[in-house]
């Protein structure tokens, strides 16, 4: 068991982690990512950690701003609802509508708001003609609910990561991936960072579950039916040397883009590929590898670098977070807040 301390440490990092891979990948967002442009990151990176200086915050995307929306949630008083969420979401968007929301959640929102939710899950069932979005949006969001199930068993954790998903993402794929991320962010918070990571034994424990998760899936998937076990066969192939881990390999096997196929397990890797020292090893340099490699490959940089990082925050705690760094980011002290508030639930 991991020890109170240790383990409000990794709440605080985990979010850390949403919010500073948020920030930091966004302005690199759809950027060619060639050797200069790598450059150019690192040399941003290595001044926001250096000796603090004021600047305007480092303004987070939806991704942070639905993540807060789910915590919040998660912490009514009246416990959690869908109903209650897809409030949250739509009283959020209509806040500040610049954000970089996607097209087809604004539509989400704005017929929630026009029914005044009375069917939280009815507009995203109707998307794209009854499938359903499997973008990445439900994945990029649920680290507060692996924090909230911190203490509960898989069963529980994967039923509310479904019924947080359903406001917006109806597909199969995007249900699974958000339980993806969800499961791997609960395997982080319950292993200690100051022992070496065995990466072969935490992915292998991930396909077990997913193996599981998609076999229960509708027969209907056709070839998707274990379209995530793929995906983690192919990460272990690249973790383990069986295919040059090369930037062009990465994105070729496990992609880069908005769909939850193919960033979710890209973020693990990103995770994964960083961290095969120990915290006592390697310090600070792990989550900002995470970081910056992140970013480094492209596409969703904002989305992808947001789940690697929350991995990378839940697995070594906010010990590997450059406070100056954090201090570039807008509303870093409210993240802060609800990870205490999300901690204070477990006692």
């Amino acid at each position: 068991m991991i020890e109170k301390v240790l383990l409000k440490s990794k709440f605080y990092g985990s979010l850390i982690g949403v919010l500073i891979g948020d920030c930091c990948g966004a302005p690199f967002e759809g950027q060619l990512m060639d050797s200069g442009s790598k450059l150019v990151l690192k040399n941003y990176l290595n001044k926001l950690e250096g000796p603090f200086f004021k600047a305007p915050y480092k303004k987070f995307t939806d991704d942070t701003a639905l993540t807060i929306c789910v915590a919040d949630a998660l912490l009514d008083s009246k416990g959690f609802s869908q109903k209650q969420l897809a409030k949250n979401f739509v009283l959020e968007y209509y806040k500040d509508t610049r954000r970089g929301y996607g097209s087809a959640v604004v539509d989400v929102f704005a017929k929630l708001r026009a029914t005044k939710m009375a069917d939280p899950t009815g507009p995203a069932y109707a998307q794209f003609g009854g499938n359903g979005s499997y973008g990445n949006g439900a994945a990029m969001r649920v680290t507060p609910i692996a924090l909230f199930c911190a203490n509960s068993n898989k069963a529980h954790l994967m039923k509310l990561v479904q019924e947080a998903s359903l406001v917006t993402h109806t597909n199969v794929l995007g249900i699974n991936g958000a339980i993806l991320q969800a499961l791997a962010i609960r395997q982080c918070l319950q292993l200690d960072p100051n022992e070496t990571l065995d990466r072969k034994k935490y992915l292998s424990e991930l396909k077990e579950d997913i193996v599981i998760l998609e076999k229960n899936n509708d027969a209907d998937l056709d070839s998707n039916y274990n379209a995530y076990e793929k995906q983690l066969n192919a990460v272990q192939l690249l973790l383990e040397g069986d295919v040059e881990p090369s930037d062009e390999n990465v994105l070729n096997m496990l992609g880069h883009s908005t769909e939850a196929l193919y960033s979710v397990p890209t973020a693990l890797f990103c995770f994964l590929r960083c961290t095969s020292g120990s915290l006592k090893d390697k310090d600070q340099r792990s989550f900002r590898d995470t970081l910056e490699y992140a970013i480094s490959l492209g596409g969703d940089t904002d989305t992808i670098a947001s789940m690697a990082c929350a991995l990378s925050g839940a697995y070594f705690g906010d010990a590997a977070v450059v406070e100056n760094l954090l201090k570039h980011c807008e509303r870093s002290e409210d993240i802060r807040k609800i990870a205490d508030q999300l901690f204070s639930l477990l006692n």
